[in-house]
């Protein structure tokens, strides 16, 4: 059975992790396959991708049993060859990735789904930064996404104690976007995805760059940012599209081009 589940759906790519028996822990074959499936999604046709779990999980981090294996491949390659290139593609991809968290997400799983452009879960999904728990520290860019969505306090206490943080507490403390009754969780995360799918694709990968840099610039080099990244969006096919929209009092059709 294949680790990964990879689907079009139009101009969106669902990506599902699929190990459920193991609550879509991370192996190294998954981990690799999640990889590529990412840089099929660098393709024009493809406009978003939504990251998902099969089963009652979301992902619940690292297999600790290939972890701890002596002939497994070690916490060095688990870090450098597994978890740091998938959130390296996920914030290079220039589209909007999406994670749908139907269930608990946990260690590097939680870390994953904060490293998404928007992220959304189910009312009865949890986020558990589960790494203390075990005499680890966080990794998959947790110690730098979770900080900067909740604030330095908020991310040290979770860290440290291994809470347990609830979808609606979450979604309260800015940690991710939205909470969808679990019934309509994959249909309205679905919905959103495609949504996205449709939008100006060219202008949504400049707003995910804009949003990146801020976090180092300081005011002056953003204001440069944005007149640099705003010439490059108006001379885009989309704009005159949407310009053309307006005028004529109609709905666009974006092209992403």
């Amino acid at each position: 059975m294949s680790t990964l589940l990879h689907e079009i759906q139009g101009a969106l790519a669902i990506l599902t992790l699929n190990r459920p028996d193991k609550y879509n822990a991370f192996n190294r074959e998954m981990a690799l396959s999640l990889q590529a499936a990412l840089d099929t999604c660098a393709d024009p046709s493809i406009r978003a991708v939504l990251i998902t779990g099969a089963g009652k999980a979301f992902c619940s981090g690292q297999d600790l049993a290939e972890a701890i294996d002596p002939n497994g491949p070690g916490m060095k390659k688990i870090l450098s060859e597994h978890y740091n290139p998938i959130v390296r593609r996920i914030v290079s991809l220039e589209k909007p990735v999406i994670a749908a968290v139907n269930g608990v997400a946990a260690g590097a799983g939680a870390n994953l789904a904060l490293c998404c452009d928007i992220t959304v879960a189910a009312e009865s999904a949890s986020f558990i930064q589960a790494f203390s728990k075990i005499g680890l520290v966080p990794d998959t860019g947790g110690s730098y996404f979770l900080p900067r969505l909740v604030g330095p306090q908020k991310a040290a206490a979770w860290m440290m104690l291994g809470d347990k943080i609830g979808a609606r507490e979450a979604e309260q403390q800015g940690m991710i976007y939205a909470v969808y009754p679990d019934a309509d969780f994959m249909t309205a995360a679905k919905n959103l995805a495609e949504k996205l799918s449709q939008m100006p694709t060219q202008a949504l990968a400049r707003i995910k760059k804009q949003l990146q840099l801020s976090a180092i610039q300081t005011l002056e080099q953003q204001l440069h940012t944005e007149d640099d990244l705003q010439q490059q969006a108006a001379a885009t096919r989309d704009f005159q599209e949407g310009v053309n929209a307006f005028l004529e009092k109609r709905n666009p059709r974006f092209e992403g081009k």
